[in-house]
């Protein structure tokens, strides 16, 4: 007895760690939603720094085996449903993070995933933006609204405020009423004032913890240079929320003893968040910067370009548009804001 063979895709997979040059463009079986899951038709697929770490040390217990396929953030069209899903059909405009931490295998042709790890794309937002959103608009939720509670008044110190996690909570603490400071390079302080902030201060010439006081939450996407002195920026009662996973030197004992809180946080799937981030996006209060579009085959380019660490916003690869009109996708919206 013969069995049909499944149709083919292609996918950027690795067969062991190492730099960019590890990620390769191969074809493999295309996957098919199980009970609860949809089968995506992947448009774009963001690019981060948690993808990074993963190709090259295996950061976060993915369960990956090798070969795997990197990528958590997705906008494309329902391809398929499974069996019981029930908030999406064929055709459907969607966007989301995938089983993060887990592998998602983002950087494709299609993924599947549980129906309730997506949300409709925004209507605002072309494929391209959308991809941009998921992961680093639900860590800035997550860590802003779910566990600092910000509000009306409250201070709010954002480190690296123009990257891909920055630009997006610096707008979301405004929506929700908060005083915000960011710390940048000055060559970003004019996009972020554009964006909302209140006070920003060039990192590279200042002493952030010198300038910065009576603060009650930080959110920091920079590391254990920064932990330390950001404390100090706290008023009693105040948060430190890292996103970047802590090591010997994260400094939660000397934070209670000093009356203040400091916590790691993991970004989570997040159906209800990815809607209020879409309500946000088509209200016309959150934007999303694209710094680069990359065509799914040159993954590894679009990997380099986040090295550098000079990006502003998101890097995103181009699975279905060709590069090229994608890129003018991005170049227009700029214009128009």
């Amino acid at each position: 007895m013969t069995h049909e063979a499944r149709p083919l895709m292609r996918a950027v997979t690795q067969d062991r760690p190492g730099g960019p040059e590890v990620l390769r463009l191969v074809e493999t079986e295309r996957p098919s939603p199980g009970p609860t899951e949809i089968l995506v038709r992947v448009h774009a697929a963001g690019v981060n720094p948690a993808d990074r770490q993963i190709r090259s040390r295996g950061a976060f217990s993915t369960g990956a085996t090798t070969p795997f396929t990197l990528g958590f953030d997705v906008s494309g069209v329902v391809e398929a449903v499974g069996r019981g899903v029930t908030v999406f059909r064929p055709g459907d405009a969607v966007f989301g993070m995938p089983r993060f931490p887990h592998p998602a295998g983002a950087y494709a042709d299609y993924v599947t995933a549980p129906a309730r790890h997506f949300a409709h794309r925004p209507e605002r937002l072309d494929h391209i933006h959308a991809a941009a959103l998921p992961l680093a608009a639900l860590t800035a939720w997550q860590a802003l609204v779910d566990t600092a509670g910000i509000g009306p008044g409250t201070r709010v110190l954002i480190h690296a405020a123009a990257g891909g996690v920055g630009h997006l909570a610096v707008q979301i603490a405004k929506s929700r009423g908060a005083y915000v400071i960011g710390t940048a390079r000055e060559a970003g302080h004019g996009f972020l004032r554009a964006l909302g902030a209140d006070e920003l201060i060039d990192h590279t010439r200042q002493d952030f913890a010198e300038a910065v006081s009576d603060v009650d939450v930080v959110l920091d996407a920079v590391g254990p240079a920064y932990w330390s002195r950001s404390l100090s920026t706290l008023r009693p009662g105040g948060t430190l929320i890292s996103i970047v996973p802590p090591d010997g030197t994260f400094p939660a004992e000397r934070a209670h003893a000093a009356g203040v809180r400091a916590v790691f946080m993991l970004v989570e799937p997040d159906q209800a968040a990815l809607r209020a981030v879409a309500s946000l996006v088509d209200s016309g209060r959150l934007r999303v910067e694209v710094d680069a579009v990359v065509p799914l085959a040159e993954a590894a380019r679009a990997h380099a370009l986040g090295e550098g660490g000079r990006t502003r916003g998101k890097i995103v690869l181009s699975v279905v548009e060709p590069a090229a009109d994608a890129a003018a996708l991005v170049s227009a919206s700029r214009q128009v804001e």
